[in-house]
């Protein structure tokens, strides 16, 4: 939710003409990118224990602030702003966006809700932290134990406390606010995964199609949670189905993280007031072939540090300037000037964060919003 995605990448979505027309919605006459006039947001994000917020009229610039002054818009996107376009073109009344996002963070730790309990030591912890011995294993258990108890649900906490001060002086990001008109929460929603996902410690027994159950009981807690801390108990909720990879991407894990993210749509509870959109549709497969290549590109580098037997420096006599050369006719090899144009046009992220291209986050929002807005209609008079 973050959001990763360059506005210099905006081109790109004009290259398909499935998506030329959102491009225009999200660019104005004089190119630079669409302000609402209607919909406002409230921006919470930061780095380890340092959290700012930002706020003002929905634009560009609210995805990821890694690196940036955090006292204004950045010069990236995530779905928050077609999410708002969406929202902004079929409401009438002004819509305020409450986001709150930090990078790298999981469901099982560090939005763990309170009614999801204490954190639990999955079966591969229980047999192997105890002895403190092997890869990614912790030195001192009992430290680790009592930085895990605090970490916690620590982001949760934090995202209710801010959507709680934002909702208690709706004024001070939306100026124009009537208090006798009050306000209504219309929508939440959730994208996220691949801290979970990735995580073979709390999620072990690989190539299961049961591994991630648990993260379906956590999301199910999660939108309890959320709905009773907000006093919300229909709030329609949107659960972005992670989507790296791509449809392509049929491995038993990721098609089982997949189905274990959809899992509380499909509960009795939730029915017809949460819904799961699939986002792997929207990953760009002409970027991901691309990626490939880059991979193989930084993969060679590698070899030549690492003097491997079957590559042209296994003797360890190539200089520093001739590795790079080799390098440089390599990825010249394989990567032609048209795929190196393309990339530069639509990528500019890891393939865990989209490849950072806002074709994939810009159609992430539309159908996030479109999705809610049919929640809201279902529940409406």
């Amino acid at each position: 939710m973050e959001g990763p995605a360059s506005i210099k990448t905006f081109d790109y979505i004009g290259d398909d003409p499935a998506t030329a027309p959102l491009l225009k919605l999200m660019r104005g006459a004089d190119g630079k990118p669409t302000v609402c006039d209607h919909t406002w947001i409230s921006y919470l994000s930061g780095d380890g224990e340092t959290n700012f917020e930002i706020t003002g009229k929905l634009t560009a610039g609210y995805g990821s602030m890694w690196g940036l002054d955090s006292k204004k818009p950045g010069d990236k996107i995530g779905p928050e702003f077609t999410f708002g376009i969406t929202m902004d073109a079929a409401l009438a009344e002004p819509v305020l966006i409450i986001k709150a996002a930090w990078g790298g963070k999981s469901l099982h730790t560090d939005f763990r809700s309170p009614s999801a309990g204490p954190y639990e030591l999955s079966s591969f912890q229980r047999e192997n932290y105890p002895k403190q011995t092997g890869h990614g294993i912790p030195e001192d258990f009992e430290q680790w134990k009592a930085d895990k108890a605090q970490a916690t649900g620590h982001y949760y906490r934090l995202m209710i406390e801010h959507v709680k001060k934002v909702l208690a002086d709706p004024k001070r990001v939306y100026p124009d606010y009537d208090a006798a008109q009050g306000y209504e929460l219309a929508g939440f929603v959730w994208l996220q995964g691949f801290n979970d996902m990735v995580d073979g410690h709390v999620y072990p027994n690989h190539n299961n199609p049961n591994r991630f159950d648990l993260y379906s009981e956590l999301l199910a807690h999660f939108i309890r949670d959320v709905r009773k801390d907000l006093a919300a108990p229909n709030l329609p909720f949107v659960i972005g189905v992670m989507g790296v990879g791509g449809l392509k991407d049929e491995s038993v894990d990721m098609v089982a993280f997949r189905g274990a993210m959809a899992v509380p749509a499909a509960m009795p509870e939730f029915k017809g007031h949460v819904v799961a959109v699939q986002t792997a549709p929207f990953w760009s497969e002409e970027l991901a072939a691309i990626d490939k290549k880059h991979e193989k590109v930084r993969q060679m580098r590698h070899f030549l540090d690492s003097k491997h037997k079957d590559h042209a420096n296994a003797d360890g006599k190539m200089t520093e300037e001739q590795k790079r050369e080799f390098v440089k006719k390599f990825e010249a090899d394989l990567i032609t000037p048209a795929e190196a144009a393309i990339w530069k046009r639509g990528a500019s992220n890891a393939g865990y964060h989209y490849l950072g291209c806002a074709k994939t986050f810009a159609l992430m929002g539309k159908a996030f919003a479109e999705a809610n807005l049919k929640m809201l209609e279902s529940q409406r008079p």
